[in-house]
């Protein structure tokens, strides 16, 4: 019997034109022979759409962004989905393909769980950890694993003071510096900054993404990226590396021009990839992850290695690293998706077998 596997995708989120993307590239990789495939748009207002079943992989993204029908709209018809015994016609697995907030940060999450439903990827406490950097890199300082500087603070903060937040950054942090919304992902938001007139600049830039800003140190190095994957025993993909052509990897250079290049495995010795294994399993781990992580780090040229961040939902596009890391570790694109559902389906009956009463 085929799998019925909703995709959940779009939301109310900057971020909602890479979900689109990632949504379109997830159908094309699908064996449409082993799953049944249901479509559910959530558009930019926030409004949920359950589509027809797919029949054959999606070619653009406009085909993604259907039109609400009579009876098709989520959540005032969302016991649909709840999984029954009884209901032959109900998911077995959702897979939230929902990038930044409002999908991967918890959020969503969160719902699928009160509704029981098996879900593709991290939890609520992965994903809401993995989103917020500031959360983020203080659990990886208590897991040991070495970063670069950063300063930290809130909109209010800044507003209230900010002579005093720009006086702590000059004499923490050395230029250039990175201003980053600290729970936005897909680069959306981020500005390199080599004086203090440039860092308001992309200070202001930032806050009109998220209230709470994250100011790294910049540093000469080469950025790796690991792809990992599992449950409780996870594993880990060839290392990769990105140089991007321009003076970051932007949203622009990511996204839309492909203005990047990605080597891949990346040449580094077998001690430095040892680390980057140990280390991305170790972040993995301390965020209680599940399902898939990309985990991303920076190379000195001394081969110290400082990791930078983890995305608990990277994506599935074709200029995306975490799918070419597993084919060049010998799992296909459509393998990928087949082992990520298996993993869903474990941790779900997992979860299953957990005591809710006190007898």
């Amino acid at each position: 019997m085929k799998k019925r596997i909703g995709l959940l995708y779009g939301g109310k989120s900057a971020e909602h034109e890479v979900s689109l993307s990632t949504a379109r590239a997830v159908t094309q990789a699908l064996n449409f022979s082993e799953y049944e495939v249901f479509p559910i748009y959530i558009t930019q207002e926030g409004e949920w759409r359950k589509g027809k079943q797919l029949l054959a992989p999606i070619e653009t993204i406009e085909q993604l962004q259907f039109e609400n029908t009579a009876n098709q709209s989520l959540p005032n018809n969302i016991s649909s989905f709840l999984p029954s015994q009884s209901d032959e016609k109900s998911l077995d697995v959702i897979f939230p393909l929902l990038h930044g907030p409002n999908g991967e940060d918890g959020t969503v999450q969160g719902l699928l769980e009160v509704l029981n439903l098996p879900y593709i990827g991290n939890g609520v406490l992965a994903s809401s950890a993995g989103m917020d950097k500031v959360v983020m890199k203080q659990l990886f300082t208590i897991a040991g694993l070495k970063q670069v500087p950063y300063v930290h603070f809130i909109r209010r903060e800044w507003q209230n003071d900010q002579s005093f937040w720009l006086g702590k950054i000059e004499k923490e942090l050395e230029w250039p510096l990175f201003v980053k919304p600290a729970n936005l992902g897909s680069s959306v938001g981020i500005s390199k900054a080599s004086n203090r007139e440039e860092l308001i600049e992309a200070v202001e830039l930032a806050l009109k993404y998220d209230r709470k800003i994250v100011i790294e140190q910049g540093i000469n190095a080469r950025e790796i990226e690991m792809g990992v994957l599992g449950n409780d025993t996870p594993k880990c993909s060839v290392p990769g590396e990105i140089k991007p052509l321009k003076a970051f990897y932007d949203y622009q250079a990511k996204y839309k021009d492909g203005n990047t290049a990605m080597i891949i495995p990346a040449e580094v010795s077998s001690e430095v990839e040892a680390t980057l294994q140990d280390n991305a399993i170790k972040a993995f781990k301390v965020l209680d992850c599940s399902g898939l992580v990309r985990a991303d780090f920076f190379v000195t040229d001394k081969n110290e290695v400082l990791i930078n961040e983890v995305n608990t939902l990277p994506g599935f596009t074709p200029f995306s690293m975490f799918p070419l890391l597993w084919q060049h570790t010998g799992v296909n694109y459509s393998e990928l998706i087949d082992q990520l559902i298996e993993l869903a389906i474990e941790r779900h009956t997992e979860k299953q077998q957990l005591q809710y009463t006190m007898d």
